[in-house]
């Protein structure tokens, strides 16, 4: 699956600055963006996620002809514990984003091998798509506990503090700092941190962060927004 769409979501105060990225061959849901679109809506694909084929012909929006489609379900569903079959039924799920099915087969897959690294990032992602912040960021923990310097993953797991119903901004700085230890200027983190702190309403760091965020990623469309937020803030 190749990994670097980009999904847009609505984050309050900022009027929607969520970029995803997922699994750059592991997962980058990514950066905080502008746009207007909600985080699962259709036509903005998390990365990771094939682009979604017109469904014509009578071809599902999988790509795939029905009775192909319906045969790598009832397959994974016959025989769980085939690892792989559990993986092809999920994908064809993520691509209709029907993530919740998807997240049924990436959970079969993960107890057949708890260890395999892609589908514990997968489940925090599909989770993430399904706006199920706290489970995403438990998979994203699991996922870090074996691969701690992942900057995506580590940096999808700071998102979720930032989405969820109940915020934690210090703990999304704090993870999106972790991030940028393993590669300071990583646009995705910079551009989520400067959000984290405009949301903190800390003015300065969020200055400081934008900054960086300038000269790492010069021609990053969020950039004149994330000012314009930053002065808003200023003034209060």
């Amino acid at each position: 699956m190749t990994k670097d769409n980009i999904l847009f979501g609505i984050v309050g105060l900022l009027a929607g600055l969520i970029i995803g990225f997922v699994f750059a061959n592991s997962l980058n849901k990514g950066a905080i963006s502008t746009a207007g679109t909600t985080a699962t809506q259709t036509g903005n694909l998390p990365a990771g996620h094939p682009d979604l084929p017109g469904g014509q012909g009578g071809q599902q929006s999988t790509g795939a002809a029905l009775p192909e489609v319906q045969a790598a379900i009832e397959q994974a569903k016959d025989n769980p514990n085939d690892f792989d079959a559990q993986i092809k039924a999920a994908e064809l799920y993520e691509r209709i984003q029907k993530f919740d099915s998807a997240i049924e087969f990436l959970t079969r897959a993960n107890q057949i091998r708890p260890d395999d690294y892609q589908t514990i990032a997968r489940l925090g992602n599909d989770n993430y798509d399904s706006e199920k912040f706290e489970d995403a960021e438990k998979w994203y923990s699991q996922a870090l506990a074996k691969k701690p310097d992942d900057v995506n993953v580590r940096t999808d797991m700071g998102l979720t503090f930032v989405l969820r119903a109940n915020p934690n901004y210090d703990r999304a700085i704090e993870e999106f700092k972790r991030s940028l230890e393993y590669s300071p200027n990583h646009p995705q983190t910079l551009q989520n941190l400067t959000v984290a702190y405009i949301k903190k309403g800390d003015a300065a760091n969020a200055s400081a962060t934008l900054a960086k965020l300038e000269t790492a990623d010069k021609s990053n469309p969020s950039i004149s927004k994330l000012r314009s937020d930053i002065e808003a803030l200023k003034t209060k």
